[in-house]
């Protein structure tokens, strides 16, 4: 039986996946996997028998990954699964910078205590002019990152009739392929915020990315853009944006994560943090979590980590009981020629096997016609860099 230590509340959909074998559930001790939200982990959460941790949600900020990779634990996320959600947001950011909706709203609110509707009517006709805005069809939208939520942007402002200039160094081949082909693919950072009217951000942190959005970028900003930060708040350089907003470059912020620098401004519109935070987000993402950690748990299979290659082989027919050796180790030379030379001592044949690795971290899935014994096993962990071993 596998176990599931669950933190937070994960939605009934997610985990109605997991079979009978598998035991789910909070302050479950000794478990094979952790299924998480919001929860920030520790090194004290790790257990002898923790292979792996899934973040139901996009952002990987509250598990200490590098500590966990070292350990030889699988840390997963389910980029795209909130997608539609954080999409949805953004078109209601770019109204609410765009018309003087939320003004508008909050001037009528402050008529509570006029009971003339007649009053009220010529009241506001003559009002209305105050709370005028524009139209965003039309306008040039700039989309940093254009990955799962990016591209469901990307196509969402092209329906509105947008122009969408797009910029991502790392656009994968899948991320490509669901572009919309009317998207202008722009080469720099600062060519894209000189010709859009609205740049908003769809990008992970990183160093690479930790404040990208600084005093250098916008300054390159056009005058009087509108920038929207839906991803995280490292990516932007809160100085920076203050200074923008002083000085005009920018014309609003709107962002899902507040700060006290910012609050009160009536050129900054500040959520918090809600983009991910719909029934049907919370659905997608638990669902994709649980799916990803039952195919590593029982196959070894990996796909949306954040530290460990993607990779994926199918059961050898002819593999003992369906006998598979699982084992991570540090990326260096002659390390699969000393695992194969053990097994090969054992007369173990190896029916079928897989081998990546990605920077620091290498990874191997072995069928084999007969199972190993403890004796070998153990061997194979004891070679110097070998992280984990795991018979599936």
């Amino acid at each position: 039986m596998f176990k599931i230590q669950t933190f937070n509340q994960i939605s009934s959909k997610g985990l109605v996946r997991f079979p009978g074998t598998y035991e789910v559930g909070p302050g479950i001790a000794s478990s094979d996997a952790i299924l998480v939200r919001s929860h920030k982990l520790q090194d004290s959460d790790v257990n002898p028998n923790l292979k792996a941790v899934a973040r139901a949600g996009a952002g990987v900020n509250n598990v200490p990954v590098a500590s966990y990779t070292e350990k030889g634990i699988v840390v997963f996320n389910t980029p795209g699964a909130n997608a539609n959600a954080v999409k949805e947001l953004v078109l209601c950011g770019l109204l609410l910078s765009s018309r003087g909706i939320l003004p508008g709203i909050a001037y009528v609110n402050s008529l509570f205590d006029m009971k003339d509707n007649t009053a009220m009517s010529k009241l506001l006709e003559q009002e209305k002019i105050r709370f005028k805005g524009g139209e965003i069809a039309g306008k040039t939208l700039g989309i940093i990152g254009l990955g799962a939520i990016g591209s469901l942007v990307a196509e969402m402002a092209i329906g509105l009739g947008m122009t969408v200039l797009g910029y991502d160094p790392a656009l994968s081949v899948d991320a490509a392929w669901r572009l919309p082909n009317q998207v202008r693919k722009i080469e720099n950072i600062t060519s894209l915020l000189a010709n859009s009217d609205f740049v908003t951000l769809h990008l992970p942190v990183m160093e690479a990315t930790r404040n990208l959005i600084n005093a250098d970028m916008v300054a390159a900003m056009k005058p009087g853009l509108c920038l929207l930060n839906f991803s995280r708040d490292e990516i932007v350089n809160t100085e920076a944006i203050v200074a923008g907003l002083n000085n005009k470059q920018l014309r609003m912020y709107v962002a899902d994560f507040p700060c006290a620098e910012l609050i009160g401004r009536d050129d900054v519109i500040l959520m918090p943090h809600i983009g991910a935070s719909t029934d049907e987000a919370e659905d997608n993402c638990a669902v994709m979590a649980a799916d990803q950690l039952m195919e590593f748990l029982e196959n070894g299979n990996i796909r949306n980590s954040v530290n460990f290659p993607s990779i994926s082989l199918d059961r050898a027919a002819n593999a003992v009981k369906g006998t598979r050796i699982a084992i991570s180790n540090k990326n260096v030379p002659k390390m699969l020629g000393q695992i194969l030379s053990i097994l090969a001592d054992q007369n173990i044949n190896v029916v079928d096997m897989i081998n990546k690795s990605r920077n620091e971290i290498a990874y191997n899935l072995i069928d084999v016609a007969t199972r190993p014994s403890d004796a070998a096993l153990a061997e194979i962990a004891a070679i110097q860099d070998v992280i984990k071993v795991t018979v599936l």
